[in-house]
């Protein structure tokens, strides 16, 4: 039998002492995704999970927290500790937030501070292939012979393919009929039945259905994207402030400490660098990857929250 020491009893007490520290498990890190499950930004934040995951080597949760375009989720992450645990996973409705609602909940500027801006995509305008229409100057054409006789999907009100069209729709001097949706799959559906003439909406949703059932019409970004070459740019059609980009970035409750957040920005980096994931990226989403630090990224929000603001209220539009 073991002799029991004094020796021996310090270093049993020591071990009792740091054994249930070292058990602890790591504490969980939450992503919130403000919209339903099934949409881009929610198969972002899912994609970085699984890797997250691996990469922290503790549990990383993706909560949708969906409603009030989108500013719910948003403003339960501003409400969150600023503990580094908490990000937002979002996408470029966004920015419109400030101009679309009367009372939001939260200062998208001020509450939340930028972590990182994974990538854009250019919106697409397209038309379901039994409507005559070849070119978006054939939309416009039909538009000043019988005004409001057009009529588009988008995805929601105050939602960026929704705005496009306002400004397409006011350089052009025509009137084009909005017709919101809760969603891309239900607009979709109603473009591709014919239960509407055209929709609005970014690359992904336009992209993936393209075929003998939707012609695309004009996709808004500076270049043609090489999946779309035949395609002319809105600039290329003649209007020169057309640019409108689907975007995808990461926020964290501002007064996160600098280095939690670029611990982050820099996982997150390290993940859409690899180059299956990339690819996945541009294919299913037809994004290019920006993958931009915080300070880039807030340059970028603060244009896109001025100019989407701007459109909102000179057109009167409402959530």
């Amino acid at each position: 039998m073991r002799k029991i020491t004094r020796r021996t009893m310090l270093a049993a007490s020591a071990a009792f002492a740091v054994t249930p520290a070292l058990a602890q498990p790591a504490k969980i890190l939450t992503l919130v995704v403000p919209f339903p499950p099934g949409g881009s930004t929610d198969a972002l934040a899912r994609l970085l999970q699984a890797h997250l995951q691996t990469r922290l080597g503790r549990t990383v949760l993706v909560e949708n927290k969906s409603g009030a375009a989108g500013s719910l989720g948003a403003a339960q992450v501003a409400k969150s500790a600023p503990d580094g645990l908490t990000y937002l996973v979002t996408f470029d409705s966004h920015a419109v937030i400030p101009a679309i609602l009367e009372k939001p909940q939260l200062d998208v500027e001020k509450d939340l501070e930028p972590v990182f801006l994974v990538g854009t995509a250019p919106y697409v305008i397209a038309a379901n292939a039994s409507r005559p229409f070849k070119t978006f100057a054939d939309v416009i054409a039909a538009s000043k012979a019988k005004p409001g006789s057009i009529q588009y999907a988008s995805v929601g009100i105050g939602t960026l393919g929704h705005l496009a069209m306002t400004m397409l729709a006011k350089q052009a001097g025509v009137e084009i009929t909005h017709v919101p949706y809760r969603g891309g799959g239900p607009a979709m559906n109603d473009v591709l039945g014919g239960h509407v003439d055209l929709i609005a909406g970014s690359a992904a949703l336009v992209t993936a259905q393209l075929g003998p059932n939707l012609r695309p019409l004009l996709q808004l970004g500076r270049e043609r994207l090489p999946s779309l070459k035949d395609t002319q740019t809105g600039i290329e059609a003649g209007f020169p402030d057309s640019e409108t980009l689907a975007w995808w970035g990461i926020f964290a409750p501002t007064g996160t400490p600098a280095e939690a957040t670029a611990s982050m920005a820099k996982s997150v980096r390290e993940i859409l660098s690899e180059p299956a994931i990339a690819a996945q990226l541009r294919d299913t989403q037809q994004m290019s990857l920006l993958l931009a630090d915080g300070k880039e990224f807030g340059s970028f929000f603060a244009k896109q929250v001025s100019l989407w603001g701007k459109v909102v209220r000179e057109n009167n539009i409402k959530a």
